[in-house]
């Protein structure tokens, strides 16, 4: 394996990996809080750094067929969220290349954790109108 280059995000808010808190983005990257997952809030972001990427797979999500691949922290290898690779539909194609952290799986910028006490079963990608 080679070496590992964690990027440290410095001055201002940031999401970090709940189990060892590396880095991931700025707060005011978020492009929209209206999404969720199987555990809760998810945020989307244009940019995340500190993560490494599974395999493709297509996906069934409340807004439709998407190509996706799960992103993992590159400090400890947890399962942080999804990339867009691809939209199969028109309206949905603005998440291309786009990320998503799950709350429930990061820190947030003052550094508390998320909890939902109503986890939803199955589906993901649904996004508050």
């Amino acid at each position: 394996m080679g070496r590992l280059f964690v990027v440290t995000l410095d001055g201002g808010r940031v999401y970090s990996c709940k189990h060892c808190k590396t880095h991931f983005a700025y707060a005011n990257q978020i492009i929209s809080k209206a999404f969720h997952s199987k555990h809760g809030k998810a945020y989307l972001f244009d940019k995340v750094v500190n993560v490494t990427v599974g395999e493709k797979e297509d996906r069934m999500m409340m807004t439709g067929m998407h190509t996706v691949v799960d992103i993992f922290c590159v400090g400890c290898g947890s399962i942080v969220g999804w990339k867009y690779e691809a939209a199969h539909e028109k309206s949905q194609q603005y998440k291309e290349g786009k990320f998503i952290l799950e709350r429930f799986k990061v820190l947030g910028p003052d550094g508390s954790t998320y909890v939902n006490q109503d986890i939803q079963a199955g589906g993901s990608d649904v996004e508050d109108a």
